[in-house]
């Protein structure tokens, strides 16, 4: 097999792809078994017309289709490993010759990863923001604690404050007639949270246990339901219960029940070193990508579009599923930020074109300093993966291998590598981060 390349333009790759006239004739002999069983002809059984019959009737154009199917695939894929090229995208393929005993020979067109010139990547300056942890970080966590384990007690005799968590009943009117979705018995609220529509939950606060009342409110203009929004509507309600909230007090039980310290002090000290080990982690993570984002900044390449549209592919598939997690799905989400697909993929093309860029400066870095990755490495990030999962490693290991994905979990340990070296060798400065809002 021969192969010619041409350098094209758009990021682009043409290779002539010669293959021999008896490999030819070989797809060629391939493929008549395979047409033959749908043959039907005066004189001879289905499936046993003799070949040069069958060519002397439908001419040997019949065969080629086929051939081709044959042939192709498996001379594409040779040429590119051959040339040691990288498509990005499948081929176009024109045929140039297909003659009986000549050569077949065909044209494939290919986007290709594009070739960069690296930078000088030793010793990028970079500013690193340095938060100091604080008793105040300690207090504010202990605080969030406190929440997540807040008791609610049943009040007798009490009137609704904003906070409390009230149980009522209510039916809902528009021009005096009830609208589906606008009735529920003991529905469950926490008052002041937002959740109603705006003015309901203000006008509940100072009600009694068992008292009644009407309130009047608007739907906003911008409401789901096209029918009610921007009406005005009255709901009668009835208040059943009144639930309030109460915080456990910070002392040694709370540490207790909440952790396996003893006392509050050493719970404490566990969270103020927690803090201090996360806010390293998110110190060093932000330093890796500012060094990353500063090299690839300063590359000139020109993005085939290929690789941009799978990355913003990769971004959104990331985003729906984060989205799962929380409840929503990605329909609903652009319904409430009223934004089409096609306007969500325009937001996301700039960040797709930043971590394209990255993409190709680490895997530039890796193939120039012989970066690789040992069986140890592997097995080490299996294990882990096992652990955060709670799977055996013989199930993460069989999942990677049915998936074939052993090459990309190689390529990750590379690139990690990578960017360690990056940050081993920068320059970094450290500065005292702004103060956050919770700060000032």
């Amino acid at each position: 097999m021969m192969v010619k390349l041409e350098k094209i333009d758009g990021g682009k790759i043409s290779l002539e792809i010669e293959v021999a006239e008896d490999i030819l004739e070989d797809a060629l002999g391939q493929a008549y078994k395979k047409v033959v069983k749908k043959v039907n002809l005066p004189g001879f059984r289905k499936g046993k017309v003799p070949r040069p019959i069958l060519e002397s009737r439908f001419g040997s154009e019949v065969l080629y289709e086929d051939a081709l199917e044959i042939l192709v695939p498996d001379a594409y894929e040779k040429a590119v490993e051959e040339t040691s090229i990288e498509p990005i995208a499948r081929p176009e393929i024109d045929l140039l010759q297909m003659e009986r005993g000549k050569p077949l020979i065909f044209k494939a067109i290919v986007e290709v990863k594009p070739e960069i010139e690296l930078p000088e990547y030793r010793g990028v300056e970079v500013k690193r923001e340095v938060r100091e942890i604080t008793e105040a970080d300690v207090e504010n966590r202990l605080a969030q604690l406190q929440k997540q384990h807040v008791k609610l007690h049943v009040l007798e005799d009490a009137t609704l404050a904003s906070g409390d968590l009230a149980l009522f009943d209510f039916n809902g009117y528009v021009d005096g007639v009830a609208f589906d979705g606008g009735s529920a018995e003991n529905y469950s609220l926490e008052v002041g949270s937002g959740s109603f529509i705006p003015g309901f939950e203000e006008q509940m606060v100072g009600m009694k246990i068992g008292e009644e009342k009407e309130i009047a409110v608007s739907f906003p203009e911008k409401y789901h339901s096209e029918d009610l929004a921007g009406k005005p509507a009255v709901f009668k309600i009835k208040l059943n219960e009144i639930k309030r909230k109460e915080l456990p007090e910070l002392n040694d039980d709370f540490a207790a029940e909440v952790s396996e310290f003893a006392t509050l002090a050493e719970l404490k000290a566990d969270l103020l070193n927690k803090l201090k080990e996360a806010e390293e982690k998110k110190s060093s993570n932000e330093v890796a990508k500012k060094v990353v984002e500063t090299l690839a900044d300063g590359i000139d390449v020109l993005l085939p579009a290929a690789m941009v549209d799978r990355e913003i592919d990769r971004m959104i598939g990331e985003m729906e599923q984060f989205m799962k997690m929380q409840g929503l799905s990605l329909e609903k989400y652009l319904s409430l930020t009223q934004q089409s697909v096609e306007g969500l993929r325009v937001d996301k093309r700039t960040e797709a074109e930043k971590r394209v860029k990255s993409d190709l400066l680490l895997e530039g870095i890796v193939k120039k300093e012989g970066i690789t990755a040992t069986d140890e490495e592997v097995e080490e990030r299996i294990s882990k993966m096992a652990e955060s999962y709670g799977q055996p490693v013989e199930v993460i290991e069989e999942y990677f291998a049915a998936q074939g994905q052993v090459e990309i979990l190689l390529q990750e340990i590379k690139v990690r590598k990578a960017i360690d070296l990056l940050v081993a060798e920068a320059k970094i400065t450290n500065v005292v981060a702004p103060a956050t809002k919770e700060e000032e």
